[in-house]
């Protein structure tokens, strides 16, 4: 979906922790049992879907936040850094680019070397 939406992703933040999360958060007011947790609630395949409505409800409401906030950091740090590299320096690579080091060393091998 990343390359679909075009958001640059390079960690799988939102793959990962996001759907990850959203799911874990749903699945509990879909599966939550009392003779599971007796201090808890039963969830929608245990007849209380109210405990899904609150599950969602969550979920739209820490994305919402985490999207205002980050957008909000966003913009604070482009203010006095820039968010993203030049072209060439990502075509470069960022260990030449911004540390002036080689992070791999490739060499050419031989075909001799090939076909042992």
């Amino acid at each position: 979906m990343k390359w679909k939406l075009g958001y640059d992703d390079s960690l799988d933040v939102v793959g990962v922790h996001g759907v990850g999360g959203v799911w874990g958060v749903l699945a509990t007011g879909l599966f939550a049992q009392k003779a599971i947790n007796p201090s808890g609630a039963d969830g929608l395949f245990f007849g209380n879907p109210s405990l899904l409505q609150a599950q969602a409800i969550a979920v739209v409401a820490t994305l919402a936040y985490s999207f205002l906030v980050t957008l909000l950091i966003l913009k604070l740090i482009s203010t006095v850094f820039r968010l993203r590299l030049a072209q060439h320096e990502e075509d470069t690579g960022l260990d030449l680019s911004q540390h002036s080091e080689t992070g791999y060393s490739f060499t050419i091998v031989p075909e001799e070397v090939k076909r042992i």
